[in-house]
């Protein structure tokens, strides 16, 4: 009921305002909204999946037990050369056929089935394989024109679409995802992370609204060594979607956060745009904004606004994504998801809540809301990546150095 133009009369004294009801905060509440967080250790040390997990779970009722997943950065470094397949089946009949086509299309450096645990809440589990893969001098001469990853992507695909009960959920060097129907705490116990170190941990706790809560369907999505971990929804994911099957990527989940994750591959590793101007696809300034900027900057606004008008993301949403030497965290351009971020030391923390950042680090050096539309791109130290370059400016660097240590 619409109680404003009651409101507005009680308040010139026409008539008596409706009666406030003191909320029932012991009955049943109407919880929803995801839940995300993430560490990045920038001096690349490695750590145990318990400090994540902790935080994560502090939001349990932001999600429904529904989908719980992490990402993790660093984890093989004895493979660390290798694509790390995490392969999922339906079925013995699914894994026969899918690992027929891995081994016609890589060299399997290594295999073995990924640990899990029981769980008692963990019920109907699919499969878990993995695969330390490079791709075979066959392969590499036939497709003389695609690289490494080119064919990583092309595969992953290939058993996504193609061959029904088989789910390739990971495919980066030196990273890995584990997700699946359950809270995050029930998935973390199930695949034992607590064994697994690593300098990068990025976790997502799911309340689906649009789509059935499945093991593929859980955060987080990932291409290479891109994840991402998504609160919100994307309304422009059919235009995302068709503007991604142009260069032949093809979203078998039908998910909003799986176009997302496809977007960062195509704009930063494809098109080799730097982090912040591919965010400026994803999140790009209102036209009366970009009108008001100095020449230069108006000039780049609006060449990324037109030319990747397909990319952007409609829809309230902050995300965190993963590479292979660091992270970064997006809030859409009017700030509709909450997303925090803290730093101590050498450890930068970013997540929807501030609680879920304290719950791990009691007293941060520097707590701050991230702004709409202007990413945080975080950076280990020693770890190259040549796909993630940063536009700004050294004075800039330097000034997010210090907001980073908390000096600013």
């Amino acid at each position: 009921m619409n109680y404003e133009n009651d409101f507005r009369a009680a308040a010139a004294g026409r008539l008596p305002g409706p009666v406030r009801v003191k909320p029932d905060r012991d009955g049943p509440k109407d919880i929803a909204g995801c839940a995300i967080s993430g560490i990045c250790c920038t001096d690349g040390q490695r750590i145990n999946g318990r400090d994540i997990v902790k935080s994560i779970e502090l939001m349990h009722d932001r999600g429904n037990g529904l989908g719980g997943g992490f990402a993790a950065y660093g984890l093989y470094p004895e493979h660390a050369d290798c694509y790390a397949l995490h392969v999922m089946y339906d079925n013995p009949a699914a894994k026969a056929t899918a690992e027929q086509f891995i081994g016609e299309t890589f060299d399997i450096v290594y295999k073995d089935v990924i640990p899990t645990r029981h769980v008692p809440a963990i019920r109907n589990r699919p499969i878990f394989n993995r695969y330390f893969v490079q791709p075979r001098a066959a392969i590499r001469e036939h497709y003389y024109e695609m690289t490494d990853d080119d064919i990583v992507v092309w595969a992953v695909m290939h058993v996504n679409v193609r061959i029904d009960g088989a789910f390739v959920f990971s495919s980066g060097k030196d990273c890995g995802v584990f997700k699946g129907v359950g809270y995050p705490e029930e998935i973390a116990d199930f695949f034992c992370l607590e064994d697994y170190q690593a300098y990068t941990w990025t976790a997502h706790s799911r309340f689906p609204t649009n789509t059935t809560g499945w093991w593929g369907g859980a955060h987080p999505f990932g291409i290479l060594d891109w994840t991402v971990v998504h609160n919100g929804e994307i309304s422009s994911y059919g235009t995302n979607r068709r503007y991604l099957a142009n260069f032949g990527y093809d979203c078998a989940l039908h998910t909003d956060t799986e176009v997302i994750a496809y977007l960062f591959d195509l704009l930063v590793r494809k098109h080799k745009l730097p982090i912040e101007v591919a965010c400026t696809a994803f999140a790009p300034p209102l036209w009366d904004v970009i009108e008001r900027m100095p020449a230069k900057e108006r000039q780049l606004a609006h060449a990324v606004r037109m030319t990747y008008a397909p990319a952007l993301l409609n829809g309230p949403f902050s995300i965190l994504v993963g590479f292979r030497g660091g992270m970064i965290a997006l809030n859409d351009r009017i700030k509709l998801r909450p997303m925090t971020a803290a730093s101590k030391g050498k450890r930068i923390y970013v997540a929807s809540e501030e609680a879920a950042i304290r719950v791990i680090c009691p007293q941060p050096d520097k707590v701050w809301q991230l702004p709409a539309g202007d990413p945080l791109l975080v950076k280990v130290d020693g770890i190259t990546n040549e796909y993630v370059k940063s536009n700004k400016t050294d004075a800039e660097k330097s000034e997010q150095s210090k907001t980073l240590a908390g000096s600013a």
